[in-house]
């Protein structure tokens, strides 16, 4: 009987974690772009790595694509951006195409920045802050750091040597080095040793940099704003 209850009582954590996923949309994705965050730099050094990174990257994909078809977004748009891209990785991956890169890149940026651009027009709809608002915004943010990511990929791949790094200064820098350099510059952090050394990259970091700031200034602190005035309502009047 016990190890019934037990079992009984694990399955119906299990569900109920299932119903917050569910109920939460937005927490799935920003949860999987965190677990992503930490996995990356254990999948990035080898050709097998790379093609699990880009399994991973469609999990990403299709988790966004459904939050733009919950939001006012149009799913066949991230649709139509999202299967080039996974195809222009897939091929480059498998067949050794390089030239591919650029254009992979360029899909992934676009594609991400829809997806944040979604997001951002659904935390602005209301005039109330909800529970899945509240984890969309962490979720934007991660998605405008990834897509700033791939366009410093980008700027990489047509322009090499843009970045320059304390370690190895003159080798391009990996896909964990443009993320940490992405989030810095995102947060207003400063923090790292990645830096654009050319005007093109630094045209882009400048540009992270200003929707970084426009980003907390304009979306989080209205969803603060608006949860502060939600609370001050549910209290009683004296």
């Amino acid at each position: 009987m016990r190890t019934n209850d037990g079992n009984t009582v694990s399955s119906l954590r299990r569900l109920r974690w299932l119903a917050i996923l569910v109920r939460h949309p937005s927490a799935a994705l920003l949860l999987v772009q965190l677990a992503g965050l930490l996995l990356y730099p254990f999948i990035e050094q080898t050709r097998a790595a790379r093609v699990l990174f880009g399994a991973f990257g469609v999990v990403v994909l299709m988790l966004a694509i459904s939050m733009v078809q919950r939001t006012r977004g149009r799913g066949w748009i991230s649709a139509a951006i999202a299967v080039p891209a996974v195809v222009c990785n897939a091929m480059g991956l498998m067949l050794d195409m390089p030239a591919l890169k650029p254009w992979w890149a360029a899909l992934e940026a676009l594609f991400y920045f829809y997806a944040a651009g979604c997001l951002i027009a659904y935390m602005l709809a209301d005039r109330r802050a909800t529970t899945d608002e509240m984890f969309a915004a962490g979720a934007t943010f991660t998605l405008l750091a990834w897509a700033f990511t791939y366009l410093f990929v980008l700027c990489q791949v047509l322009q090499p040597g843009c970045f320059a790094a304390a370690v190895n200064p003159a080798g391009p820098r990996s896909w964990t080095e443009l993320l940490f350099l992405s989030f810095a510059l995102m947060s207003s952090t400063g923090i790292g040793d990645v830096i654009p050394v050319t005007v093109h990259a630094r045209a882009l970091a400048s540009l992270e940099m200003f929707v970084g700031v426009m980003y907390i200034a304009l979306v989080v602190s209205r969803l603060i704003g608006l949860s502060v005035s939600r609370e001050e309502e549910r209290e009683p009047r004296r």
